[in-house]
């Protein structure tokens, strides 16, 4: 029996529709075929006409149609003054319709770091918030109480874009009624336990201390470059991008953009530090500790590694 997807765009740029509709091996069509899901709606998929569109949405809403799984792609918009105004459907707040079906569905996805977390905006005129955190606290649109009919949470699946592996592999376990255990975010573990940094193939510049200060080197990144990778979870070296790559294997700072504050206020190529100590340090790391280890570290770098050779 097919499962049914309901894709619904709160306040965002639309970046986790591209980042799933560019998904691979197996692409968009065969993913739906193999995991038997029918897509009720998808703004980038569908094509039903205004009035169609509408039935559709009252019989979901009637229980004549059941939600199996409603995915939510950017924050919800509650502003102006809690109004929702800002952001409307048929001239409500979209904010109600959007809370009215995850009052319906079965399972219910946030699709990238706006509807984790509230993202772009949170905090603004917009009064963006994630649909069951805002930032780094449990709440959100729905609220701490919120279970979904299959007694989840709403499952976060953060990202700026979330990974379309990541998203595939969450619908997988859903449809095929396999338990997801989730972290103290709800973001699955199966992507979201390990550090960015793990994988990155700098970590043996970063362990000495080989750091750069400017684009186009080897060394690491997190000491003067504002890399995010030992601060934050996130699956971008474990699956990779396209099957071959991630910001830091070509050069890139990671952003931090699965933490639930991102985006930061401030620049994101340079590190906040204390007479070049990082402000942030790795995840688990004292800052006394860290002064030592990393002060001997350096002093013991191996020559291949500060002539930026990978080779012994």
């Amino acid at each position: 029996m097919s499962k049914t997807l309901y894709w619904i765009q709160g306040g965002g740029c639309g970046g986790d529709t591209w980042s799933f509709l560019s998904a691979e091996s197996p692409d968009l069509t065969e993913l739906f075929d193999i995991l038997s899901i029918e897509v009720l709606w998808h703004p980038s998929l569908s094509a039903l006409d205004s009035k169609s569109k509408e039935k559709l949405d009252q019989r979901i809403l009637k229980d004549e149609i059941p939600l199996d799984i409603l995915c939510v792609e950017g924050s919800i918009l509650q502003g102006p003054s809690g109004t929702g105004l800002a952001d409307t459907i048929l001239g409500r707040p979209k904010k109600d319709f959007i809370g009215d079906l995850a009052a319906k569905a079965l399972n219910v996805i946030a699709v990238g770091t706006c509807a984790s977390f509230g993202g772009f905006g949170a905090d603004q005129e917009t009064e963006a918030t994630g649909m069951q955190f805002h930032k780094h606290d449990l709440g959100g649109f729905l609220g701490k109480k919120y279970k979904s009919k299959s007694g989840l949470p709403v499952i976060n699946l953060p990202g700026c874009p979330c990974h379309s592996d990541v998203l595939a592999g969450t619908l997988s376990a859903l449809t095929n009624d396999l338990p997801l255990e989730l972290n103290e975010t709800n973001s699955p573990l199966d992507w979201y336990r390990i550090m960015v940094h793990q994988g990155c193939t700098r970590n043996e510049y970063h362990e000495y201390r080989v750091e750069e200060k400017q684009f186009g080197e080897k060394g690491c990144l997190f000491f003067y470059m504002g890399c995010q990778g030992p601060l934050v979870k996130g699956p971008c070296n474990k699956i990779l991008w396209n099957r071959r790559s991630s910001k830091t294997r070509v050069g890139v700072p990671c952003f931090g953009c699965t933490r639930p504050d991102f985006p930061q206020r401030y620049p994101f190529f340079k590190t906040r530090n204390i007479e070049g100590i990082p402000i942030e340090l790795p995840a688990g790391v004292s800052r006394a500790h860290y002064m030592a280890y990393k002060g001997m570290a350096a002093a013991a770098a191996p020559k291949r590694l500060i002539k930026r050779k990978s080779g012994i």
